[in-house]
């Protein structure tokens, strides 16, 4: 009995003499980990921007070969941004559909349907929406690891084994290294990504809007291409424009 009781007791005495000597590891390397934390996170960022800007040349492309022989086309500059040539686009096509006169450019929207379909898959956002937030609310965790570097340096100070006051104050002052870098590597990566955030963020939210305002346009023009070909292929007879099998004037649709 003695002896398991000697045991468990230097047991205990080993795990507390480890526990100075883990957070004194923790604490050394918290700003090499936020450190590497912001490397990362500017990876994520310029794979987002790469990502943007891929969807944007696909949703241009396929809108360019959508309205390709219209009428009036609008085509911006080189200098022009591909979200705004998308909206312009965009406008050319909602241009058609609201002019019934314009039967030759809607026989071409029509026939060229296929050629952009909501189900592509640059309009599906939500892994990229997802991935962004992420991104983007991660930034607020850097104060905080920061500050935990801070509160672990002092952790590790008062764990140190040796006499208070004095000693406990030598300790602290040992670790204040540690506690300063990890404070100045949390604020700096905050600062320098809330830079890059803003600077990535409009176009971001440019992209959601275009890819809205296609979904939208594809959806309208299915609708309206769809009604006028069944309408214009309705049978008529006779010259007063009625339907063949039936007599009287014919009945417009509402």
């Amino acid at each position: 009995m003695r002896v398991a009781s000697r045991t468990l007791a230097a047991s205990a005495t080993e795990s507390r003499g480890d526990m100075p000597e883990l957070l004194n590891n923790l604490s050394n390397l918290s700003t090499l980990a936020i450190a590497s934390a912001f490397a990362v996170h500017v990876v994520v960022f310029a794979w987002l921007w790469s990502w943007s800007k891929r969807d944007l040349r696909l949703i241009a492309g396929s809108l360019d070969d959508f309205t390709r022989g219209l009428k009036h086309r609008s085509i911006l500059g080189a200098t022009g941004h591909l979200s705004d040539q998308i909206e312009a686009f965009i406008a050319d096509v909602n241009e058609v559909l609201e002019d019934p006169a314009r039967q030759a450019d809607r026989q071409a929207l029509l026939h060229r349907m296929n050629v952009l379909d909501e189900r592509r898959g640059y309009l599906h956002s939500m892994f990229f929406e997802t991935s962004y937030n992420i991104g983007r609310t991660m930034i607020e965790a850097y104060p905080l690891a920061g500050v935990l570097g801070t509160i672990l340096a002092i952790g590790v100070a008062l764990q140190s084994p040796g006499e208070a006051g004095a000693g406990t104050v030598n300790a602290i002052v040992a670790q204040f290294g540690n506690a300063v870098w990890s404070t100045f590597a949390g604020l700096a990566a905050a600062v320098i990504l809330m830079f890059f955030n803003s600077c990535v963020e409009p176009s971001f939210r440019r992209l959601s809007e275009n890819r809205q305002h296609v979904r939208e346009m594809v959806a309208g023009a299915k609708r309206e291409l769809a009604f006028s070909a069944g309408d214009d292929a309705r049978p008529y007879s006779g010259g007063n424009g009625s339907p063949a099998g039936e007599t009287g004037t014919k009945v417009e649709n509402v």
